[in-house]
């Protein structure tokens, strides 16, 4: 299967991101790069491996020029290892991770849950603030309004909720306010 790539914009049009997406016999791929110019103005490379159902296995982000990084790694049924192999029982049953410079994290809770329209879940995420590198367990819930094509985010912890346009592979095209697709 030929790579995907995609581009982002944040909703400014200052801050941009380049993904490539790749699926082999074992895995499925994300490896992005993104280039903030809002707080702090920083540039982050990430990856994320997952396994054929869309079930985060390892996930990498480093800043560009810092020596900052953060490795957590998974079974797939929600119980994390830091780079250590500690383990992050603080996270215990979020099966996917939310990166907050991106859009392609909402993807993985697209694709693994394969909803019908109408029917919406909740869901536990290990949410990665980008730059702080910061992890925590946060609630959230998909609600698929029409299959691969739009879906209402809503933070279950805050009001913050968005309706997001997808294209047919599960990749955010429109998330008002935050990101819009380019390429």
């Amino acid at each position: 299967m030929e790579p995907i790539i995609a581009r982002w914009s944040d909703w400014t049009g200052t801050g941009v991101e380049h993904l490539v997406l790749t699926h082999s016999t074992d895995a499925i791929t994300a490896d992005g790069v993104v280039i903030s110019d809002g707080d702090g103005r920083f540039a982050a490379r990430y990856r994320v491996v997952c396994d054929l159902g869309w079930r985060v296995r390892l996930a990498e982000v480093e800043l560009i020029g810092v020596e900052r990084r953060l490795r957590l790694s998974s079974d797939g049924q929600g119980h994390w290892l830091d780079a250590q192999a500690n383990p992050l029982d603080d996270l215990d049953g979020a099966v996917d991770i939310d990166l907050s410079i991106t859009p392609f994290t909402n993807t993985l809770p697209i694709r693994r849950m394969e909803l019908a329209p109408e029917q919406s879940a909740d869901i536990a995420v290990a949410y990665i603030r980008v730059p702080e590198l910061t992890v925590t367990k946060d609630p959230q819930r998909y609600s698929c309004i029409e299959s691969r094509a739009r879906y209402r985010y809503e933070s279950l912890d805050s009001d913050f909720v968005r309706e997001i346009e997808t294209d047919r592979d599960g990749l955010v095209v429109i998330y008002p306010g935050l990101f819009r697709r380019i390429y």
